[in-house]
């Protein structure tokens, strides 16, 4: 061809091509003998121990991390021992089950367990607030108590896509070990009310991504009455470290978190001594979309957990989640004032 050019190719006959990208997602496809009824449910439990959920029919899922991919290989070689096989790949869906539906199949089974373990605490924790318990019951109490946190640690191990159950158990767990240790020091047995703090100015407020309905309403409480300068930060829970400055909250190890059966919003409430009537009425429905005990069993907790569930769904940036939250939290206060300023003018009349 003159000048060495090579004859261009129409559209029609390029190639089709789509860029490779990473796949998130490792899969296990065990193969077992058609008569192992018994091995299937081996394992399946196994599959359950690792944190792994199902898609379909005998397609186990795991996210594609070095620490995962071993744990797959684990089970592969354990099926092999006792006579079957599995295939171990990776995953990237372009039709059909995507990767958010994957990523709240990890966050509704981890959120289960975490539901789980937080009545297992309830029950201890009444258990724990009689006013006479003898030695004996004393320790098996104390028994229970350290299974249930060794429970507590596996699922959190598992907990790959950081589920929204997590802070509200591990109050609960950390209020059961706190009741215990009350009690073999002689101590108060009821919580005792959380120490004020000063409000900061102009603070970094740091929590995890992905909000929900705690932190949602908690970035929404600190901006509006707590610290008006704040700066939200948002971080993955796994690999964080904290800066100087920084204050955490509704996270794991935060200064600001659930104390017992206290979201962090009712404790953001007692920290700062916000006692006004309509942010207490905000406190109860937050904490019964939260920690599902309809403890204050208020009427407008359901229609505040559709909007909040709908605001969630339609929206992954936690930004527009907190902005599109306050709007809903700004008009639910509103409506307490008025009902509060009610009250008053009929008390005063």
């Amino acid at each position: 061809m003159p000048g060495g050019r090579k004859p261009e190719r129409s559209s029609s006959e390029l190639p089709l091509t789509r860029p490779r990208a990473a796949a998130r997602w490792i899969l296990l496809i065990p193969n077992l003998p058609p008569a192992g009824a018994s091995l299937r449910v081996k394992v399946w439990r196994r599959l359950q121990s690792v944190g792994a959920v199902g898609l379909k029919s005998s397609v186990y899922v795991l996210p594609n991390r070095e620490d995962c991919v071993e744990t797959f290989q684990w089970v592969a070689r354990e099926i092999a021992a006792v006579g079957g096989g599995a295939s171990l790949c990776e995953g990237q869906f372009f039709d059909g089950t995507t990767d958010d539906e994957i990523e709240r199949r990890f966050i509704e089974t981890r959120n289960s367990d975490y539901a789980e373990l937080a009545r297992e605490a309830r029950v201890l924790g009444k258990r724990l607030q009689a006013k006479r318990i003898g030695e004996e019951d004393l320790g098996a109490l104390e028994v229970q108590a350290e299974k249930m946190r060794r429970r507590f640690d596996r699922v959190v191990a598992v907990d790959f896509c950081s589920a929204t159950g997590r802070e509200a158990a591990e109050g609960l767990v950390r209020a059961v070990e706190r009741a215990i240790s009350s009690r073999r020091s002689g101590g108060p047995r009821r919580s005792e009310p959380l120490a004020r703090m000063e409000p900061p100015k102009g603070a970094t407020w740091v929590t995890r991504t992905g909000v929900h309905v705690d932190r949602i309403a908690s970035a929404w409480l600190v901006r509006r009455w707590i610290d008006r300068d704040a700066k939200l930060k948002f971080v993955s829970p796994k690999g964080y470290e904290r800066l100087p400055g920084e204050l955490r909250f509704d996270m794991y190890d935060a200064e600001l978190t659930h104390v017992g059966d206290r979201c962090t919003f009712e404790v953001l409430l007692e920290r700062f001594g916000l006692d006004e009537p309509g942010l207490s009425a905000i406190g109860e429905i937050v904490h019964d979309i939260d920690l599902r005990d309809g403890k204050f069993g208020r009427q407008e907790t359901a229609g505040v957990a559709t909007l909040i569930a709908g605001i969630c769904s339609a929206h992954r940036d936690d930004d527009a989640r907190i902005q599109r939250g306050s709007m809903v939290l700004d008009d639910l206060h509103a409506i307490f004032a008025l009902r509060k300023g009610a009250h008053t003018s009929k008390g005063g009349s």
